[in-house]
């Protein structure tokens, strides 16, 4: 069978070669102005509604409104402006198809977080610090501070695709791992937790790894009621979305000493504006939303599009990332 894509993504030439190359028996169409971001919606555009098949960044409302589309494959882990009741219901209603591209994601993603706990745990940033300022030999001060990840705690506020890859990274260490999820069925080496468990989990976690997607549930999900129930010293991690965190309540906790470190990848405002007090809060150490960053990204997108395009027009119960 042959489709109609259309794609709003800037891909990169090797990558876009790679997908034109994979289309070869489909009519692939592109949008007239393409989103460079995957975090942002491209505009509405005309040869979209020849599409039964779109790919990149559309406009949510441009999909409901063009019932001819089928599936629509969006180039990121986060779904924000699609996932609402009314976008959600209506693809479920046309029997069509929602899907991310979380996969892609879950590898670099992970990794991050990972980097951040080993580097926090074993004073990297302390030392490197110290190597930019006044440069003092720190012997003692740093081999103490030093701590294992073996045996400690983590709780993670989420429990997809990124989390479960974090999961496996954790595993040699022997750590426990709790799992904050609407959906409570079990996982392997996870203690699935309900929210009226989240209190009494926070006092006991030495990482709370936020992977929270953005909507109206989970805004401001981490406030200052529980930040204040996090076991003191316990360091936050952030590379869900920034709308789901109290950033003024962030920054007491940091300040007060509640929190050990946190060390954060997204934020309600992007970029961060060089004003804004996380930039100087106590341990706080910042990245500019790269945890999802990998050199091979656009080549990746296309073969992760291309192996569920294949499963699509076979079985599109074995697609990857599907939502809907």
């Amino acid at each position: 069978m042959s489709h109609t894509i259309w794609c709003n993504a800037v891909l990169a030439e090797p990558a876009e070669r790679l997908l034109v190359g994979g289309l070869a028996k489909h009519r692939l169409v592109f949008a007239e102005k393409r989103s460079a971001s995957v975090l942002v919606a491209g505009p509405a555009d005309p040869a979209m509604a020849e599409a039964d098949v779109v790919f990149g960044q559309p406009a949510a409302h441009e999909c409901l409104r063009l019932t001819r589309i089928r599936w629509v494959a969006v180039t990121s882990a986060g779904y924000g402006r699609y996932d609402t009741p009314d976008f959600l219901e209506a693809f479920r209603a046309r029997e069509a198809v929602f899907s991310t591209s979380s996969t892609v994601f879950a590898e670099p993603c992970a990794q991050h977080v990972m980097a951040m706990m080993l580097a926090l745990g074993r004073q990297l940033l302390a030392s490197h610090a110290e190597q930019l300022g006044e440069r003092q030999w720190k012997f003692s001060e740093r081999r103490s501070a030093s701590v294992l990840l073996n045996g400690q705690t983590v709780l993670m506020l989420g429990y997809g695709t990124i989390a479960r890859r974090l999961t496996e990274l954790l595993a040699p260490f022997g750590v426990k791992i709790y799992a904050v999820r609407r959906k409570a069925r079990s996982e392997r080496g996870v203690h699935i937790i309900s929210e009226d468990r989240i209190t009494a989990v926070l006092a006991e976690a030495d990482h709370i790894v936020n992977l929270l997607p953005d909507n109206e549930a989970t805004r401001n999900y981490v406030n200052a009621r529980r930040l204040d129930a996090c076991k003191p010293g316990a360091r936050f991690y952030n590379i869900g979305r920034g709308t789901t965190v109290d950033e003024r309540a962030l920054v007491k906790a940091l300040e007060s000493g509640r929190l050990g470190a946190a060390y954060l990848d997204v934020f309600a405002e992007e970029p961060l504006p060089p004003s804004n007090p996380l930039w100087t809060a106590p341990n706080c150490f910042i990245t500019p939303h790269t945890a999802g960053g990998r050199s091979d990204q656009d080549a990746a997108l296309v073969k992760h599009f291309l192996a569920n395009l294949a499963a699509f027009e076979n079985d599109a119960s074995a697609m990857a990332d599907r939502v809907v």
